[in-house]
């Protein structure tokens, strides 16, 4: 099971977060996203520190359609740089663990 399974980590502007979302669940590159709104960032953009109230994806997916499921998200991302950031799950409940393998298809 190392390293079979992920969680990536994605921020969204309000209007697109569930767009996004949806596409990722329903093109089978996650089992299931959850969406956390009201989320306030703080980060360095072009020299300036930058505020924004955004959305955050908490998708759970496999590895090996890690690099799919990155570029269905740049296609559908309006910002020039999203954060796509990818977190092994190192051990989890093994039902749950087979539900993402029955969602996520190979692709």
């Amino acid at each position: 099971m190392k390293d079979k399974y992920c969680i990536v980590l994605v921020t969204a502007p309000d209007a697109e977060a569930r767009s996004i979302a949806r596409a990722l669940v329903a093109q089978d590159l996650a089992a299931c996203v959850n969406i956390v709104a009201n989320l306030t960032s703080v980060y360095r953009w072009q020299g300036e520190v930058e505020e924004d109230t955004e959305q955050l994806l908490v998708i759970k997916t496999r590895r090996d359609v890690l690099e799919a499921l990155k570029a269905a998200v740049l296609e559908a991302h309006p910002y020039e740089l999203p954060e796509i950031i990818a977190v092994p799950i190192v051990d989890g409940l093994s039902g749950y663990l087979d539900w993402i393998d029955e969602s996520v298809l190979l692709q």
